[in-house]
């Protein structure tokens, strides 16, 4: 059996009655978890599920992601989750991408975009399983060996990528991160990002070490602050979406018990962290994770001081900021983010890729525009494709949206480059309102002018239904 799937295995033997999950059908522990994903692993053995087979995932948050998750990595198969919220188009075009063969999902109707569709009846609630055109005798794909997961990126600017990770770039992943996190048994995390974007240095990371998972399928601040108090949470992994929920809920409440709060998936403003901090005491710490890497930079050590700050590279990682050329560059200078460390990413999908065809030197590029301190302290100043270029000086969306977002009765917003005919560019805005909110537009100018340099002013302002957001909750940009 490989490695990967002995976590499971390990944790069902060492925390046997400890509580693995909490999610909308109860709670299940280790030992239940692990007896259930064995049925399931035989199962699908049964149906001929082994090496090179690639199964997409597609299942809500819940035990039955990771149930499915698991017990197709311990039939040797490709895992790909993929989210249950996609449209049908988009769900299609990963399957056919992917050259995925089976569909596993706790949705009829989802598992019917494949053929030969059945239930699987092994539990109280059901998985459905069907089939894809794609004969098993082809493999998912033969170039890198010893695979477990697949994922696509974001794709907030093009066309999203399709990472490919082993089981051994996942393990080294998780065992790097967690040197820092130093999260157990004795942890439970509070869990609302969606599990098809984000599983392995986290869902993995939490079987591997004994930690109890409190599934959370209501983002409103009062059902996480119910499920932090109830079920005793220690650990809150969110978006900066819900931080802002959590920092502006009316009602006076002290989070007992929480011991460490990280953001993840986008920038968050050094406002909304410190309203957090102000209500309930607890600093929020960024995190900068990336799929091709995992988990290489958090603020753990300075988050209080410096909110705006990804953190410091944790102790496996180097990270550098180099120039157009890969030439390191002196602290306090822009330039690209560059990582090198354990568990990165095996190689891309298509065209097959592997690492070595991709890393410049031995580093990774992030493709994001960042700051290192004298100290080390990284700050992410924005996507390399996103960068506004007004009259020569460089500006980053990031910086605005994050002041716009602090603004009373800003949902979100997303700033845009616009041509202009002297300028080169300058920044347009989009800006989507909270529930039967209006805004002063020239107010808004004042606000930004007392925060902003000239340039970096927006000169164009929409109100929009919805700014459009990838599954994994950045801003989809064009």
């Amino acid at each position: 059996m490989n490695n990967l799937y002995h976590t499971l295995t390990n944790a069902a033997k060492n925390w046997p009655n400890q509580i693995a999950i909490f999610d909308d059908y109860g709670s299940v522990t280790y030992s239940e978890l692990f007896t259930q994903t064995e049925q399931l692993k035989e199962y699908l053995t049964a149906q001929g599920v082994t090496s090179g087979i690639g199964v997409g995932i597609i299942t809500s948050n819940s035990r039955y992601f990771i149930i499915s998750l698991y017990a197709t990595i311990a039939c040797n198969a490709v895992a790909m989750p993929i989210s249950h919220q996609q449209k049908e188009s988009e769900i299609m075009n990963a399957l056919l991408e992917a050259k995925l063969h089976l569909i596993l999902s706790d949705s009829e109707v989802q598992a019917s975009l494949g053929e030969n569709s059945k239930r699987i009846s092994l539990f109280n609630n059901p998985l459905f399983i069907s089939q894809t055109k794609r004969p098993s005798s082809d493999p998912v794909l033969d170039f890198i060996k010893d695979v477990a997961f697949m994922r696509f990126t974001s794709g907030t600017t093009g066309k999203a990528k399709g990472v490919i990770i082993s089981h051994t770039s996942a393990m080294e992943r998780v065992d790097a991160a967690n040197e820092l996190l130093q999260l157990s048994e004795k942890d439970r995390v509070v869990w609302v990002l969606p599990m098809a974007y984000h599983f392995v240095v986290s869902i993995v990371l939490y079987i591997k070490y004994g930690v109890g998972i409190i599934v959370n399928t209501n983002f409103l601040a009062e059902s996480i602050i119910e499920s932090i108090l109830n079920k005793k949470g220690t650990f809150l992994y969110a978006a900066p979406m819900h931080i802002k929920l959590l920092a502006s809920y009316a009602p006076t409440v002290e989070l007992q018990g929480l011991l460490k709060v990280v953001s993840t998936t986008t920038a968050i403003s050094a406002e909304i962290c410190n309203a957090f901090e102000k209500k309930y005491s607890i600093p929020v710490s960024q995190a900068y994770g990336i799929i091709e890497i995992g988990l290489p930079i958090l603020n753990l050590k300075h988050s209080k001081e410096f909110p705006e700050a990804v953190g410091y590279a944790l102790p496996a990682y180097d990270v550098a900021i180099l120039d157009a050329d890969h030439n390191p560059l002196p602290d306090e200078v822009i330039g690209l983010l560059a990582i090198k460390g354990p568990g990165m990413f095996d190689g891309y999908l298509s065209p097959p890729t592997l690492k070595k065809d991709i890393l410049k030197q031995g580093w990774f590029m992030t493709g994001d525009y960042a700051v290192r301190k004298v100290d080390g302290l990284i700050i992410i100043k924005g996507r390399e494709k996103n960068v506004i270029n007004v009259s020569g000086n460089k500006v980053f969306p990031n910086e605005i949206e994050e002041l716009i977002n602090t603004y009373k009765g800003v949902k979100k917003s997303k700033a845009f480059a616009r041509v202009h005919p002297l300028m080169g560019e300058v920044v347009a805005l989009e800006i989507e309102l909270e529930e039967n909110e209006s805004i002063d537009k020239e107010a808004l100018i004042r606000f930004c002018r007392k925060q902003l340099s000239s340039f970096k002013l927006p000169q164009f302002i929409t109100v929009v239904d919805e700014i459009e957001l990838t599954g994994s909750g950045k801003i989809k940009r064009i």
